[in-house]
C-alpha cells in the first residue's frame, strides 16, 4: 500500500518514517516538508539513511497525494484543518497526528487552542485514534485523529476505572512528565541543553490544551499539570482519583484486576506490579500500567508510562492505520523497547 507523510521532517514525521521502514505493507512514496524541500532525508536525519538513501523531501502539493492508500499528517496544530478539505476525495485514508480533529465539540477549540476551528463540519467524520479504548470506530475508518501523548497515558490509566464505576468522575488529578521531544523539533531557547539539563519544570498550569482531550477520552473531569523532564523520550502519568460512592472498599488488587481485565489480550498495554518506567517503553509502541489504593488517605493512584513519540504519536498512528486499512493491528510495530 502506498503511503504519504505530510510534515515528515519533524520528530513525529521522522518516527513515522522509521516505523514504516519496517512495515511489510506500507511503502512511503511521498514525504513532504516545505522548509526542507529538496533535501535528502538521509542528510536531514542520518538515522534514516539505510532505508531511504536517495529519497528527498518535497514541497506539499495536494496532487502528490492522489491515489495514496493512506496519508499521515504530522503538522503543527491548526495546519491540517486548512488542508484536509482539499484532499477529501484524493486518498484512501487519513491519519492526523495533530489535535485538529480530536475534540468532538468545536466550541472547545477557541477556549483551549486560541482560535475557532476552520472546518468544524469535518469533526464528526473523524474516529478518535486510541485503539485500546475506541477500537470499534477505527476499523475501516477513512478519517482518524490519533490521540495525543498525554491524553493516551492518562486515558489508558483512568478510563477502565471510570467506566467500571470505581472512581469519581470529578476531582481527578493527572500529574504527568514528558521528555523534551514532546515539544517538537523546532529550536527554542527554553529547550536548549543548557536550559533543560538538570531542570524540572511544570508548565501550562490550569490551561494546558490537552485537558479537554483527556476529559473526553477518560470520561471524567481532571486537573492536569504537565512537567518537562531532562530526557529525550517518554511520558509518565500519575493519576489520582477518589473511590466512587458506590464502589465499596477498594483494594489494590481490585483496581489491578479491573485494569488487567480491561487490557487482557491487548498487545500494546501491559499491567505490571512494579512502578512503570519510561525507559522500559522507549522505542516501543507499548504502555505499562500499575495502580495502588492507599487505605490511609483513600486515594486511588494509577500510573502509565509510554514513549511519547511511539505509542504517544507515530506508533499509535500506524496502529490506527492498520485498523483502518484492514491489516493486523500489530503489523510493523515494535513490541520491545530499548534497554539500556
Amino acid at each position: 500500500m502506498k503511503a504519504g507523510i505530510v510534515g515528515a521532517s519533524g520528530y513525529a514525521g521522522i518516527e513515522l518514517l522509521r516505523i514504516c521502514a519496517s512495515h511489510p505493507a506500507l511503502d512511503v512514496v511521498v514525504a513532504t516538508a516545505n522548509t526542507k524541500a529538496g533535501e535528502r532525508l538521509a542528510s536531514d536525519a542520518p538515522s534514516l539513511g539505510g532505508y531511504y538513501p536517495t529519497m528527498s523531501y518535497e514541497r506539499f502539493d495536494p496532487d502528490l497525494l492522489d491515489g495514496l492508500d493512506v496519508v499521515f499528517f504530522a503538522l503543527p496544530h491548526g495546519e491540517s484543518q486548512k488542508v484536509l478539505p482539499s484532499i477529501e476525495s484524493r486518498v484512501g485514508a487519513v491519519v492526523d497526528l495533530a489535535a485538529d480533529f480530536r475534540l468532538k465539540d468545536p466550541g472547545l477549540y477557541p477556549t483551549w487552542y486560541g482560535a475557532a476551528h476552520s472546518a468544524p463540519e469535518l469533526l464528526g467524520r473523524f474516529a478518535y485514534g486510541l485503539p485500546e479504548l475506541f477500537r470499534g470506530g477505527l476499523i475501516g475508518a477513512r478519517w482518524v485523529a490519533a490521540a495525543g501523548c498525554y491524553p493516551t497515558a492518562a486515558a489508558l490509566a483512568l478510563a477502565p476505572l471510570v467506566r467500571a464505576g470505581l472512581v469519581e468522575r470529578s476531582g481527578i488529578v493527572v500529574d504527568a512528565v514528558s521528555g523534551v521531544s514532546g515539544a517538537g523539533r523546532a529550536p527554542s531557547e527554553r529547550l536548549h541543553f543548557a536550559a533543560v539539563d538538570g531542570d524540572f519544570l511544570a508548565y501550562g498550569l490550569l490551561r494546558h490544551r490537552h485537558t479537554p482531550e483527556i476529559e473526553q477520552a477518560a470520561g471524567a473531569q481532571v486537573l492536569f499539570t504537565p512537567h518537562l523532564a531532562p530526557m529525550v523520550r517518554g511520558i509518565l502519568a500519575t493519576c489520582y482519583a477518589r473511590p466512587a460512592a458506590g464502589a465499596g472498599e477498594l483494594s489494590t488488587s481490585d483496581v489491578l484486576g479491573v485494569l488487567g481485565d480491561s487490557y487482557a489480550g491487548e498487545p500494546f498495554v501491559t499491567v505490571v506490579e512494579q512502578s512503570p518506567s519510561t525507559k522500559a517503553t522507549a522505542g516501543s509502541n507499548c504502555a505499562q500500567l500499575t495502580a495502588r489504593v492507599d487505605p490511609r488517605t483513600g486515594w486511588v493512584v494509577v500510573l502509565c508510562a509510554l514513549d511519547n513519540l511511539v505509542k504517544g504519536a507515530s506508533g499509535q498512528a500506524v496502529q490506527c492505520a492498520n485498523l483502518a486499512l484492514g491489516l493486523p493491528e500489530t503489523t510493523g510495530l515494535p513490541l520491545v523497547g530499548l534497554y539500556p
